[in-house]
Formats: C-alpha cells, sequence, structure tokens
C-alpha cells in the first residue's frame, strides 16, 4: 500500500449520538448472540451517509454482536469511526479504517490492518455502492464509468485481497450487497446503477462456483424498497418532497412498508454464519416479496 494511503488508515475520536442511533440501538439488542463468535468481519461501507442505520453500518454492529470482531472500512473517515464508536460503546471489538474501494493499494490495506489488528479475515462484506438517475440517452460516459466502479469493481478489487487470506484459512464467506433493480424494473430510470447490480449478481455466482471446494462461499443480498439513509441523499430526486417518496415507496413493498438496514443486516449475520455452511451462490431477496410481484 502507497505511504499516503497507509496514513489514512486510522482510528478518529468522534462520536454520534443521534436519536435514531439511540433508538436503533434499543429496538435492535436482540440480535446479540454468540453465532459469529472467533470471527473477524471486515465490512467495507460500514459507515452511514446520514442519521440512523444504514445497511452498511447495521451490518457492522450486527456482526460485532453476533460475537464477531469487526473492520469498519468507509471513505468518509468520520462514518467509520462513528460505526466503530457505537460497537466498541457496547463492548465489543471493532477498529477503523478508511480506505477507497475503488484503489486496489488501499483495499489492500485494509486488509492488512484487519489481520495486523485481528488475524484474520473470516467475512467480507461488500456494501459499497451509488446510484446514478437517468436511462441511457440521459446518462454519461463519466457517470457510467464512475458507477461501474464503486459498485463492481470495489468488489472485485476486496475480493482479490480477501480471498487468498481466506484461501489459506481453509475458510470464509462473503456478502455481496446487490439490488433488486440489478433483475428487474423497480421503477426508477438508472440503468447503470442496474447494470452494475446486475454484475454484482454474476460476480458473486463466479466467485462461489470457483471457491466452493476450497471452504469458501459466497452469497449476494438483494434489498427492495428500504427505508435508509441512503435514498434521502440519492433517491428523492424522483419525487417532489420526501414526504411523497416515503409514501410512495411504502406503496411499492407488498408488506405496505419499506424494510430498513437492520433487515438486511440480520440476513448478512445468517449468511455469514456457519448455519449457512450449505448456501452458496445465492440471490437472497430482502424485499417483502416484491420480487414476485407482476405490477
Amino acid at each position: 500500500m502507497a505511504s499516503n494511503s497507509a496514513s489514512r488508515i486510522k482510528s478518529h475520536q468522534l462520536h454520534q449520538n443521534t436519536a435514531s442511533d439511540d433508538a436503533g440501538e434499543t429496538q435492535e439488542k436482540q440480535v446479540s448472540g454468540s453465532r459469529l463468535n472467533g470471527k473477524v468481519a471486515i465490512v467495507f461501507g460500514a459507515g452511514s451517509i446520514g442519521e440512523g442505520w444504514g445497511n452498511g453500518k447495521a451490518a457492522a454492529v450486527a456482526y460485532a454482536r453476533a460475537g464477531a470482531r469487526v473492520v469498519a472500512v468507509d471513505l468518509d473517515a468520520a462514518a467509520a469511526e462513528a460505526t466503530r464508536a457505537v460497537i466498541a460503546s457496547e463492548g465489543f471489538e471493532a477498529i477503523a479504517v478508511t480506505a477507497d474501494t475503488t484503489r486496489l493499494d488501499e483495499v489492500e490495506g485494509s486488509v492488512e490492518a484487519a489481520r495486523a489488528a485481528f488475524g484474520r479475515v473470516d467475512i467480507l462484506h461488500n456494501n459499497v455502492g451509488i446510484t446514478s438517475q437517468g436511462g441511457p440517452a440521459e446518462t454519461s460516459e463519466a457517470t457510467w464509468d464512475r458507477v461501474m466502479a464503486v459498485n463492481v469493481k470495489s468488489m472485485f478489487l476486496t475480493c482479490r485481497a480477501v480471498l487468498p487470506v481466506m484461501e489459506a484459512q481453509g475458510a470464509g464467506a462473503i456478502v455481496n450487497i446487490g439490488a433488486l433493480g440489478g433483475v428487474r424494473w423497480t421503477g426508477y430510470a438508472y440503468c447503470a446503477y442496474a447494470a452494475s447490480k446486475g454484475a454484482v449478481n454474476s460476480l458473486t455466482q463466479s466467485v462461489a462456483l470457483q471457491y466452493a471446494g476450497k471452504g469458501i462461499r459466497a452469497n449476494c443480498i438483494l434489498p427492495g424498497v428500504m427505508d435508509t439513509p441512503h435514498i434521502y441523499k440519492q433517491i428523492s430526486g424522483f419525487y417532489q418532497d420526501d414526504e411523497a417518496m416515503v409514501a410512495a415507496r411504502h406503496r411499492m413493498s407488498p408488506t405496505g412498508r419499506m424494510g430498513d438496514g437492520w433487515d438486511v443486516a440480520h440476513a448478512a449475520v445468517f449468511l455469514a454464519s456457519d448455519e449457512a455452511r450449505y448456501i452458496n451462490g445465492v440471490e437472497l431477496f430482502v424485499d417483502g416479496g416484491l420480487h414476485a410481484r407482476c405490477n
């Protein structure tokens, strides 16, 4: 890893005490357990881009509550540290790492930091992703390239860095976060995002089958309409205002409500655990059944 990248691997003393976080921590205490005892999880995209619980932040905390030691990686140093601080405040072990997942040297540095702190990597969780609005005629070449780099190349790079470690250990579990939009139309014109998430599915299956005989599994979670900080930053432009967006997305779900980051986190903990030891190469929909609806 380049020296300028190495200098970014550090913890920051920043604490997050938002009302939404406090409520989430109280509500989700029941996920604590021992199903991941002894394991080390590296979560790329472990921060949240706003107040509340994003998929990556919830997953990092859920892994810790299930017994894993966590490496919380994010491009935003403060966001990574906020996640680490939540985990530490509950008495669990975690470190915060800052990295750009589109850069191999920084991804490799994150893995080196994980091994230096905890000696191994048992779980690779890929949560990094961005959206972009527009179909082919509206999407610029630069936007297409950026979405593909962040959403697909990043997962290729993290797998490239982590798989040799897992292979040497003879075990490991990879959880990639895809999207329902990668397999079907969800009402939004964002061709680059949809194409990138479709590629995530193929990448996951390729890794799953290549490494199945080496004790390594790879699975993909496909969230549907979710109520996370992400939608207020990157999807709200499709609607008149946030209230209209939330109401419309609740109506989209067969259950009458959106899911949230904890729904994704619970699924991730299961897929990463030994209870899922014979589950490999799957696309797990976490969408209230939306994938099965025709209208």
